[in-house]
């Protein structure tokens, strides 16, 4: 049993070693500095009249999947979204993220309000990864043209307010029609700064705006959206 022990705390051990060192390999800073101003605002409006930004504003409604587990129908009109997830249901207005649960179960006053600020998180992460390149311009970013370790260019936009986690930094990269291809990430609730997804497999929506449905990265990681009406 000793042996046994002793063993299993050896791959332990091990597993924590490669997994800190895989972090460690893998960090990258964040760059600073760059263009910003005219240049940099250019560059966001071009991303995003790629993807038709004009047609995004003119959807009144769209829902998804995210990941196979949470579901969302967004009136973007109306500023509500329902959110479901286990057996879970709120109805979440977006603009003051106060919540009604919406499937009769009898819950106190906490309990509302914990479900609420798990829909808000939720729709704040899940959204993200479905309109994230209309949202360059949200109050409180920040732009610029920067130049990453690898030697590419990308539009950093930084998010200085607003959603759960301010203060987070994304730099997009393009293709030569201005459309997005990847983004790396730095930002709180990923361990590795400059992780990069990508941004592809295209949807066209009815309103005529584009959106991706795979995020990739590592090889074996998609944060993939299903079911985009």
């Amino acid at each position: 049993m000793k042996k046994l022990l002793k063993i299993i705390g050896i791959l332990l051990l091990a597993i924590v070693l490669t997994g800190f060192v895989f972090v460690w390999v893998k960090n990258e800073p964040l760059p600073e500095g760059g263009l910003s101003g005219k240049e940099a605002d250019k560059l966001a409006q071009q991303m995003m009249t790629s993807l038709n930004h004009q047609a995004w504003q003119n959807t009144a409604t769209v829902s998804w999947t995210f990941r196979g587990s949470h579901h969302y129908e967004w009136n973007k009109a109306e500023d509500i979204v329902k959110v479901k997830w286990d057996n879970h249901e709120v109805m979440l207005n977006t603009k003051t993220q106060s919540g009604i649960v919406a499937n009769g179960q009898d819950y106190s006053a906490a309990d509302i309000d914990k479900l609420t600020q798990t829909a808000t998180d939720y729709f704040n992460n899940d959204s993200f990864w479905l309109c994230a390149p209309f949202k360059v311009f949200d109050p409180g970013t920040k732009r610029s043209i920067v130049t990453l370790a690898d030697g590419r260019a990308g539009l950093k936009v930084t998010y200085n307010a607003g959603g759960s986690t301010p203060g987070d930094s994304y730099v997009w990269m393009l293709n030569e029609n201005y459309q997005p291809t990847a983004v790396k990430m730095w930002v709180s609730i990923l361990p590795i700064g400059g992780m990069e997804f990508t941004w592809e497999n295209y949807q066209t929506l009815e309103s005529g705006a584009l959106v991706a449905q795979d995020h990739k990265a590592f090889d074996f990681l998609n944060v993939e959206l299903t079911d985009i009406q």
